[in-house]
């Protein structure tokens, strides 16, 4: 038999077939996986499929209404919310705190699994690592309109000015505003590095001069040498252990805006371990929705295999039993403390003005997700897809509960009072959807959504069956 070589750079890699690899399918070599990643982002501009125009095109009406509701915001004031007293935060920090939430996979992909080698993440942890970043852009976003003076927000950096005012540093508040912008610069550093292979070959391929000019200079004069491999592993090792502590420090730190309170339904200890997991959760649930249609019209099904979805269906289940053990012990502590204050807000929630809130988050976070103890469901992509999403509305009903329910119904009975949205509110959520698909789906157009350079590093010999 001979064996052939294959190129990659400098360097020469003998290509052994035969031997199998558990993640990727249907007989794809290394140059199938570079031509599968790079057909989107090498079709020039008008020749886009028909299906990411129209989700473009929508999601550009979604950007618009979003900074329109901006606009009115900001000129009219935030009395256009529906927040109202003792309501003060409700949909735009119940917001906040889902978009946080939604960031968590891609870390979590990213830099544990990779510490752990564990070689399934490759195919996936670049689309989660952009819904990362996409979704720490939309969460920042809801806390400075909060603000109403957003043109004094950066009162909250600690940064000398003409005023001689610091911040608060003993406010979870500010703890926020150092924690999401800390996950932010280190999840695109971890994003950005990763991508370096990939643009410089997107650069090698390109017929165009502004591509091979924009490429080139991403890539950072990327040739494949040993030397830039080693400096790049050193890197990525690096950023990867870095962002680990991130994984549970961030939501843990968002949590501390409740935990340190003294109001009942927010004052336990409960809350950063079971933030974490929720974010966790919804999170893998939102990785599902994006990669799920992307997988069929990318016709990326041989690098995005069932078992990718199976895995984190798994994850998602164990999340879901954390979480759902988190909604018990809150009841049972509520109990066994014996804080009238504390038991009675929990049995409202459950039988009180929100009740419809709280048992759509248990049945969405908690009872759907049981099924994926059946493997035959673990693997199916319509009823994964259907759950994923499921998932996500329970775990934002989830943050409305923790929010509103301990708001509207605090320790002084006389400031009791019923909280509901109005349409800005409804508007400046739905917008913030359209601003994460727009920005995800220029992604998916000018950029590899598979991280070329890592699975063909976990392929075994260029050929699997």
């Amino acid at each position: 038999m001979v064996e052939k070589k294959i190129h990659i750079g400098d360097v020469v890699f003998p290509n052994i077939p035969g031997e199998r690899d558990e993640f990727i399918r249907g007989g794809v070599s290394y140059g199938d996986v570079t031509n599968l990643v790079c057909r989107m982002p090498e079709l020039k501009l008008g020749e886009e499929p028909k299906w990411w125009k129209i989700a473009f095109g929508i999601s550009i009406l979604g950007v618009f209404l979003f900074f329109s509701s901006v606009f009115c915001v900001i000129w009219f004031g935030i009395g256009m919310w529906g927040n109202n007293n003792p309501v003060f935060w409700a949909w735009d920090i119940v917001n906040f705190v889902f978009w946080v939430g939604i960031g968590h996979a891609g870390t979590l992909i990213s830099a544990i699994l990779f510490l752990f080698r564990q070689k399934w993440r490759t195919s996936i942890n670049r689309y989660a690592e952009a819904m990362t970043i996409f979704a720490v852009i939309c969460a920042a976003c809801f806390p400075v309109f909060h603000m109403g003076r957003v043109w004094t927000a950066h009162f909250l950096a600690p940064i000398p000015n003409q005023m001689g005012m610091w911040p608060n540093f003993r406010s979870p508040l500010l703890w926020d505003v150092f924690a999401v912008s800390t996950y932010f610069t280190i999840s695109l550093l971890f994003w950005y590095v990763g991508l370096i292979p990939d643009l410089a070959t997107l650069r090698d391929r390109a017929k165009g001069t502004l591509g091979k000019k924009i490429y080139g200079f991403f890539s950072l004069g990327w040739r494949g040498s040993v030397k830039d491999w080693y400096i790049y592993e050193k890197a990525y090792l690096f950023l990867a252990a870095l962002s680990t502590p991130l994984v549970l420090s961030v939501h843990s730190v968002v949590s501390f805006d409740f935990a340190t309170s003294q109001l009942s339904g927010w004052h336990t200890t409960i809350f950063p371990p079971y933030f974490v997991a929720g974010a966790i959760l919804s999170g893998f649930a939102m990785v599902q929705t994006l990669i799920i249609p992307a997988r069929i019209w990318l016709d990326l099904k041989n690098l995005i295999t069932i078992q990718h979805i199976e895995n984190m269906n798994k994850v998602i289940l164990l999340t879901s039993n954390m979480v759902g053990y988190a909604y018990g012990i809150e009841f049972f502590i509520a109990w066994y403390s014996k804080d009238l204050e504390e038991f009675q807000l929990f049995i409202h929630r459950a039988t009180g003005w929100y009740a419809w809130a709280y048992w759509t988050m248990v049945i969405c976070n908690v009872v759907i997700p049981q099924l994926f103890w059946m493997r035959r469901i673990r693997t199916s992509i319509f009823l994964t897809f259907i759950m994923s999403i499921a998932i996500n509305i329970g775990m934002w009903f989830e943050r409305f509960v923790i929010i509103v329910t301990s708001l509207s119904q605090g320790n002084v009975p006389s400031s009791w009072s019923y909280y509901s949205p109005r349409i800005w509110d409804v508007f400046l959520f739905i917008g913030s959807f359209g601003l994460f698909f727009f920005l995800f789906l220029l992604f998916i157009r000018f950029l590899p959504v598979v991280a070329m350079a890592e699975v063909k590093g976990v392929m075994k010999g260029g050929h699997c069956k």
